[in-house]
């Protein structure tokens, strides 16, 4: 056994299977909705970047590399300074909301290289220009373009054109669980000497200033090379770094003079840093402070061309004379060891080094993405932050029916700096790459949040902060069982405990989807935008007019796969404990329900062959919103099958579905099952086969919904053919658009118009292996659409995950098509393995959008590439087109 798998059991003994220290410090806290006091809930205004430097955090703090322990007492991260930049480098610079042509974006180069699941080792990439920082230039340019113009990226200022930058490349390794070595290496990459400042930075959370410490923590020198932190929550930790000149105490306080015209008590503010580095200003003065509540020793180098400066630090809760003794530096050797040796045992052996390296890229991903959570809605509503006060539009605004949720934590984020905030559904695909090599964890994120401080009272899950009410697609049994078997094949024991645990809740959230979702008690479901930004002609979370109301293929779909999940989950219970065979029997019967009315209340249209939401009003005509997008697709995902052993030892079950079969066969009622008399299994569907079939031929079609990289989410064909309705008289319009939205629906950051998204891709590949499982090789069918290739769905389904991991790896030239028109910088020496895991992807290019580091979901790529099979048909076998048809 490793001894990275040692310590994971370890951790699993525990009621929280984490580590004490980790990556847990966001990329950004400012701009978020925890930090917005406003009275018109405009958080990106309320707490912008120029103030971030100066202003204390309410909630959190953020930092570049950041790490600190599990409730964010103490921090540590990194600052940097080149000589021209008008401000201290110490977070990650991106545009506001109202900045950016497409929303938010995050415009730096880090890479996330390394980690493991108990944070013992740990890497982290930066890239620093040597000219100035060009702030004003991607404000400008990015706000004179418009929504059908590309962003514009800190690659295309010029900053780092010739090399001219240097790489911040940060290495933390544990000695042990509290004793932490942190080395930073700076890399010259220009051809000529550069100067760099570099302050290695420790700080206190600043929670006395709201009553949450009852005596103020303190860092305080112990001698030229060692500071003290002392917290009375944590106790005492001690920094050692290399001796220099220049030592700097401030505090973690707002400079209210400079931000707000009051006087500040002394100088000694969070900015002081900033001021003492960029300014010159107070330089003497905090040099001989002796304490405070924020602590950097100053180093200044200038690096020739090429060459590398390291120093090494040691934060550790133990007081020593000689932190750097031999075998110090030894300890990053024995960790990375330990690291290449964990992820050999973890993943398969038989993938080439290219695809295992997106693999570690994608897990490290993952892993940095951890980040403490805080935020208390009672609070946050009920208490001011000192600068703003108290008023009525907040007491009753954002989240006002959210009092309950209090949430301290540590979280699989979607990103540190895009989505410094968790999102329900998200967090469900995050647990399954997160499963393969830390199930435990993966288990304690979807039972979190269930628990009590998260689910509202009456059943509904989260959405996320800038709307806890706003409604995410239910994937969380699904997932639940992704990862009860992926630790199953793992370990060869799965987890019934976990299913139990997480079964009890799910009941009660799915009860919530049928008593809010379900107006009409006819099993077709509503949901708003169910996480879809702008898939819709319209935004599908507005109030329609009048008493419109609209019924959703997709909502409708997602509820039958849940009470699908649900079932299966009940079953896999109940095959050791016989008390949950009925409601087995219950999902499995709500599941007909949904499954009859998808298929018989005119969400289908016979004559495009696919499923479409229905605008319906009192008095009128049903009108199909024949939009050719992923709505329509997800009829897909609700499969499964069940083998003949569980009939055989369910009596009740099999007794209660076999009535239930022959009631609706003898009425002419839908029924959504399908057995093969030579067969064991019996499949359970949304959809018939010949359904299935015409679903597979317009997605499989490379004019429609098949790009190159995976399947689009909006049929290309609405390129040529966009789609207008015209409602109550105002015109709504919908076109194929394959990169960065051009709609607002959402804040203009994400698009569902048409690029690739991981997570519906893997469901999609997820449900034709199934569907392949079952037919085993007598359902075949054209791939592409029109090729003349025909291809058992099995094989179909590796191909599509090819395309898909095709995203990630070079081809000939050495090119990655997630990188796009960048490609000229991760050719370069030194670049070439760098890979960022963005949120989609162009659907006809395959290039990178969206946020850049969205490790979260596209870390799917790690499971898909698990799954790969080589192929042994290259779809060259041409078989006639009746064997498409129901064997």
């Amino acid at each position: 056994m490793t001894a990275e798998q040692q310590r994971l059991n370890v951790n699993a003994t525990k009621k929280v299977p984490l580590e004490q220290w980790g990556p847990y410090v966001s990329e950004r806290q400012w701009g978020t909705v925890r930090e917005d006091y406003s009275e018109n809930n405009d958080a990106w205004n309320y707490f912008p970047f120029s103030h971030a430097h100066s202003r204390a955090y309410r909630w959190g703090e953020d930092g570049i590399a950041g790490i600190s322990d599990f409730f964010q007492n103490l921090c540590f991260g990194i600052s940097l300074w080149n000589g021209k930049d008008p401000i201290l480098k110490e977070r990650l610079y991106g545009l506001g909301n109202y900045e950016g042509n497409h929303g938010e974006d995050v415009k730096e180069l880090y890479y996330y290289l390394d980690n493991l699941p108990s944070h013992y080792y740990m890497e982290f990439l930066y890239k620093y220009p040597q000219q100035a920082f060009p702030y004003d230039d991607l404000i400008e340019k990015n706000r004179s373009r418009g929504k059908l113009e590309p962003e514009y990226e800190i690659l295309d200022t010029g900053v780092f054109n010739d090399n001219r930058y240097f790489d911040v490349h940060i290495t933390y390794a544990k000695c042990n669980k509290r004793d932490i070595g942190i080395k930073i290496s700076i890399t010259n990459r220009y051809k000529t000497a550069a100067s760099i400042t570099l302050l290695p930075t420790i700080w206190f959370y600043n929670r006395w200033q709201y009553g949450g410490v009852m005596s103020k923590p303190v860092i305080s020198r112990v001698n030229s090379y060692t500071v003290k932190a002392n917290h009375e929550r944590l106790g005492n930790y001690y920094l050692y770094f290399p001796k220099t000149n220049e030592q700097f105490f401030t505090e973690n306080e707002t400079n209210t003079e400079k931000l707000f015209g009051k006087p500040n008590a002394n100088p000694l503010v969070k900015d002081a840093f900033n001021d003492a580095i960029v300014h010159q200003q107070n330089v003497e003065y905090i040099k001989a402070q002796s304490q405070g509540t924020k602590f950097a020793p100053v180093y200044k180098y200038k690096i020739p061309a090429g060459r590398t400066q390291t120093i090494y630090l040691r934060l550790s809760d133990v007081l020593m004379d000689q932190p750097f003794a031999h075998g110090f530096e030894e300890t990053f050797t024995q960790r990375k060891m330990e690291a290449d040796e964990f992820y050999n045992e973890v993943l398969p052996k038989n993938i080439p080094a290219e695809l295992k390296q997106v693999q570690r890229q994608a897990f490290a991903g993952l892993l940095w993405s951890k980040q403490y959570y805080h935020f208390d809605i009672e609070r946050w509503i009920s208490n001011s932050d000192g600068i703003s006060p108290l008023s009525d539009q907040r007491r009753w605004g954002r989240n006002h029916d959210w009092q309950h949720l209090k949430n301290q934590d540590i979280i699989l984020m979607p990103d540190k700096w895009e989505y410094p905030w968790y999102a329900a559904w998200d967090l469900a695909f995050h647990c399954i790459p997160m499963a393969m090599i830390d199930p435990n964890f993966a288990k304690h994120q979807l039972i979190l949040v269930m628990r009590e401080w998260y689910m509202k009272p009456d059943g509904q899950l989260p959405a996320y902060e800038w709307n806890f009410s706003d409604v995410n697609p239910p994937v969380h049994a699904w997932a639940a069982l992704q990862v009860y078997y992926i630790e199953k094949e793992k370990t060869g024991v799965g987890d019934i405990t976990f299913l139990k645990r997480i079964f009890q809740k799910l009941i009660i959230n799915f009860t919530w989807w049928i008593n809010r979702k379900d107006p009409n008690g006819n099993n077709i479901f509503e949901g708003g935008f169910l996480g879809l930004d702008n898939i819709g002609v319209f935004n599908r979370s507005i109030q329609l007019h009048g008493q419109m109301e609209l019924e959703q293929a997709d909502g409708t779909s997602w509820v039958g796969m849940y009470a699908l999940n649900m079932m299966d989950m009940a079953i896999e219970i109940a095959m050791q404990d016989t008390s949950f065979e009925d409601t087995a029997t219950k999902f499995f019967e709500h599941f007909v329900l949904i499954a009859s009315a998808l298929n018989e209340m005119g969400l289908w249209n016979d004559e495009d062959k696919f499923f479409y939401d229905i605008l319906g009003a009192p008095g009128t005509k049903p009108l199909q919103l024949r939009i050719q997008s992923i709505v329509g697709l997800t009829s897909l995902f609700a499969v499964s099958i069940i083998q003949r052993n569980v009939l055989h030892k369910l009596e009740d079950f099999t007794k209660r579905i076999t009535w239930f079969e022959n009631y609706r066969l003898k009425n002419n009622k839908f029924w959504p099952n399908e057995e093969r008399a030579e067969s064991e299994k019996i499949l359970l569907s949304l959809i018939p086969k010949e359904k299935l079939q015409a679903l597979l031929q317009r997605m499989l079609n490379e004019s429609e919904f098949l790009a190159p990289c995976g399947i689009r989410a909006l049929s290309k064909y609405h390129e040529e053919h966009p789609y207008s309705v015209n409602i109550e008289g105002t015109d709504y319009n919908i076109q194929y658009d394959p990169g960065d939205s051009t709609s607002n629906f959402f804040g203009g950051n994400s698009n569902w118009r048409g690029p690739i998204w991981m997570p519906i891709n893997f469901l999609i590949i997820q449900s034709i292996k199934k569907y392949g499982e079952f037919y085993d090789g007598t359902f075949t069918i054209e791939y592409p659409t029109g090729s003349g290739n025909y291809m058992e769905l099995l094989e179909v389904a590796n191909e599509l995950t090819k395309r898909v991991i095709g995203l990630f790896q070079q081809n000939e030239s050495g090119k990655r098509p997630l990188h796009g028109k960048y490609n000229w910088f991760y050719q370069q020496p030194g670049n070439e393995h760098l890979i960022l895991f963005y949120e989609y992807f162009h659907g006809d290019n395959c290039s990178g959008l969206g946020a850049s580091h969205q490790s979260g979901w596209t870390a799917l790529v790690a499971r898909l590439i698990s799954e790969m099979k080589p192929s042994h048909h290259h779809g060259k076998v041409k078989h006639s087109q009746s064997s498409v048809k129901a064997v």
